[in-house]
């Protein structure tokens, strides 16, 4: 669904000299820059009733017309009757943490019960907000924290610090084979040239930044702490295959389970039986888009990676103690 935006405004003195789009996104703080500039190219938007480039300068005192369609919920999307595991609520921002299995935006073959026909029942007026306040997603699989914006201006706001690499991110993951220390993953990441469904490290892509830690280290497996400094598609699950660590539990990227050498029954079961990515959202921090101040929220990792984590270590204690005797 798209509204029809009327925006009026005088372009101030002390702008003078400025690219017209760098002016437009002090006029108008609502909008990001790319957006304006988009309506710039679209002819969208008139100066004393003339159209010019985003790069060209102005003189200060213009009259600027924007008539725009800005894409807020699409018409199919519907609000349903969801529960959500809310963190946090206030007039700008929700923080909410996303179960494993949920599916953020409707698309081919999830048209309900995704967290955006959640957020629609839960909070209305999210269908005057583009893509209803989510400014950025984690997969189906992936368990955790998701910031959504409430108004125009905060959905700015964060997208703002998203596209600066200031949002804090951090995540915990279990990895397939024992890392030997942390460290960064700085490989583009772009669509599969041959499987357009996966996302892979190749030369075309888009820069992406991974930093990781070791948290523990077990016979066969690493739990470990990832921070985003970009966020591209399945960038940890990307990047850490890559690095031939892949997560555990991956559909797509995981390749073949690696159990520990001679592993019990129940250790076996357990690994073979985790059947999504081991990838949790720990940790978002960000500045607040009504307050200025520096705010953070964290949530532990789910029931289901815990066990792992247990078992991992009940199989490493029993390894252990086999040794010694």
């Amino acid at each position: 669904m798209a509204e029809q935006l009327q925006l009026e405004g005088i372009i101030p003195d002390e702008l003078a000299g400025m690219r017209l789009d760098q002016a437009l996104a002090q006029l108008f703080p609502d909008f990001s820059r790319g957006r304006l500039t988009k309506w710039i190219k679209s002819g969208d938007v008139s100066i004393d009733g003339i159209q010019l480039r985003p790069r060209d300068a102005i003189s200060g005192g213009e009259s600027v017309v924007i008539s725009a369609e800005i894409d807020v919920v699409d018409d199919s999307w519907s609000a349903e009757a969801i529960e959500l595991d809310i963190i946090h609520e206030d007039d700008s921002v929700i923080i909410l943490n996303k179960p494993a299995g949920m599916v953020v935006h409707p698309g081919a073959g999830n048209h309900e019960g995704t967290l955006v026909n959640a957020l629609l029942h839960h909070c209305p007026q999210l269908e005057g907000i583009p893509r209803a306040g989510i400014v950025h997603r984690i997969d189906k699989g992936t368990t955790g924290l998701l910031m959504i914006a409430k108004t125009l201006q905060a959905h700015n706001s964060l997208v703002i610090q998203l596209q600066e690499h200031t949002v804090l991110r951090e995540y915990q993951a279990i990895a397939m084979g024992v890392m030997t220390a942390g460290g960064t993953v700085d490989q583009p990441i772009g669509r599969h040239p041959i499987d357009r469904k996966r996302q892979a490290v190749i030369g075309s892509g888009k820069h992406a930044v991974t930093h990781y830690r070791v948290q523990h280290r077990y016979r066969a497996h690493t739990h470990i702490r990832c921070q985003l400094e970009t966020g591209r598609t399945h960038q940890i699950r990307v990047h850490m295959a890559h690095i031939r660590y892949p997560l555990l539990g991956d559909p797509v990227y995981g390749g073949r389970l690696r159990l520990p050498k001679g592993a019990s029954e129940q250790t076996q079961t357990a690994l073979q039986g985790f059947r999504r990515q081991a990838l949790h959202a720990g940790l978002l921090g960000f500045i607040h888009p009504e307050t200025g101040e520096e705010v953070s929220w964290q949530v532990d990792m789910p029931e289901d990676m815990h066990y792992i984590l247990e078992v991992l270590a009940q199989d490493q204690k029993e390894n252990t103690e086999t040794k010694l005797y």
